[in-house]
């Protein structure tokens, strides 16, 4: 069993088999993670990534600033420093709403002030302004991201996490497809004013399901905890270590860092990489933020679905694999610029492949989380699972202009080499069903 799973959940193992995974993916938990992942996903691509680059190439930035301005968004990185926090109290001028549901709300508030200000602010004039509203919605958007994982593992037991995992994900590529696609569309007709005042309206939705769903009953405490304002940050990184051993400890923090780093690695450079390419904004829209988001919720629920049929270990060697290969994939946009069916090719792949180790290194991850201390333990591996890639991400313009694009991405493939031999090492002490070994 894992750390923190209630009993009852293990000794009534309701959604097991297929007939278990159709009831996991039809419970109202599901809907309700879909709408709360759909408020995770909608403010990434505007504040972190695609959205936000391809806004400053079209202000005529270059791209080694273009690099380091993403590091702006450097708070989904490290939010699991608050983390303890969200775990320990309530916010109060909304405590009555409860624990959880208090502090989302929130955080869903500040999401949508940030998308409101950035709507206003003109980077060719000076990026001041901008750098300093995309460090406030990434602090809301990240402690946003922090509490909706927790809720999605407090609400469920341990065996409908993979089902939750991917509507979840359904939900939160719905939302990079309005942050990516939507945002990109409104901008090539309507500016990007227009565009990012949409995106702040479209944090209705998740704030009206926070408000309409249960406060997750709090799960009855299985440690001491420490009332002091210390204890609050240091219990759940010691209780992390008590539960796994210090080696395995660590070498499980270094595997989930390391797993999704070929994918992060090149995010930042993704929107520069098919405007140079030659292709316009609708393309990218079309293509990478529209279909592509549709191919990757493909690849969630595939990834749900084996998780729970199959277990970890086999799905986190093909889903690391997945990710590296599909790097490979931009060559073919680099060998035929501006050729519409290298970008869909390219595009399958990788969000294929992205979707199907997200759901997977979601439910990974929850199977090792003490439900004493949900917010902090997942933040923690979340923000691992990111820092590496960001921080690489955010030098990949100056290897970009030293090298090339080709160079790039095959660089960029091969990183997988130490994540594959992590996992090796790893492999007999992951059980089946993903819990930890405990020696």
């Amino acid at each position: 069993m894992s750390a923190g799973t209630p009993p009852a959940a293990a000794e009534k193992p309701a959604y097991k088999g297929w007939a278990g995974i159709r009831r996991a993916f039809g419970t109202p938990s599901a809907l309700t993670l879909a709408v709360l992942g759909f408020g995770s996903g909608l403010p990434f691509l505007p504040i972190a990534s695609l959205t936000l680059s391809t806004r400053l190439r079209d202000s005529g930035l270059d791209l080694h600033s273009i690099g380091l301005i993403s590091l702006a968004s450097f708070f989904y990185l490290l939010k699991f420093l608050w983390a303890p926090l969200l775990d320990r109290y309530l916010f109060r001028p909304l405590g009555f709403l409860g624990r959880r549901r208090s502090w989302l709300v929130a955080a869903q508030l500040g999401v949508a002030l940030g998308l409101g200000a950035l709507a206003f602010v003109r980077p060719e004039l000076g990026v001041m302004p901008l750098v300093g509203w995309v460090l406030f919605t990434s602090f809301a958007g990240a402690t946003q991201d922090s509490v909706v994982d927790a809720y999605r593992i407090e609400v469920a037991p341990a065996d409908a996490q993979a089902a939750l995992a991917a509507t979840y994900t359904l939900g939160y590529r719905i939302g990079l497809i309005l942050g990516g696609a939507g945002a990109l569309y409104l901008a090539d007709f309507a500016g990007w004013t227009v565009a990012y005042l949409g995106l702040a309206a479209l944090m209705v939705l998740p704030l009206l399901a926070t408000l309409l769903s249960r406060e997750p009953v709090a799960p009855e405490a299985s440690v001491q905890r420490r009332i002091d304002f210390l204890g609050a940050f240091w219990q759940p990184f010691s209780s992390f270590f008590a539960n796994n051993g210090l080696t395995f400890g660590i070498a499980l923090l270094l595997f989930v860092g390391l797993f999704k780093f070929p994918d992060q690695v090149i995010g930042v450079m993704a929107g520069p990489f098919y405007l140079d390419s030659g292709y316009t904004k609708a393309d990218i829209a079309t293509v990478s933020k529209l279909y592509g988001i549709w191919a990757g919720i493909g690849g969630a629920f595939l990834g749900g679905v084996c998780v729970a049929a199959f277990g970890f270990r086999r799905m986190l060697l093909a889903a690391a694999l997945g990710v590296a290969l599909s790097n490979l994939a931009f060559l073919l946009m680099a060998a035929h610029p501006s050729e519409i069916w290298a970008f869909y090719a390219a595009i399958t792949f990788d969000n294929v492949a992205q979707g199907f180790a997200g759901t997977t290194l979601v439910a990974f991850m929850s199977s090792l989380t003490d439900r004493n201390f949900t917010a902090t333990q997942f933040a923690l591996m979340v923000s691992l699972a990111n820092l590496p890639g960001k921080f690489a991400g955010g030098l990949s313009g100056y290897l970009v202009e030293a090298s090339s694009y080709a160079t790039f991405f095959t660089f960029s493939a091969l990183t997988v080499v130490p994540t594959l031999l992590l996992l090796a090492w790893l492999w007999p002490r992951i059980r089946e069903q993903g819990a930890p070994a405990t020696g």
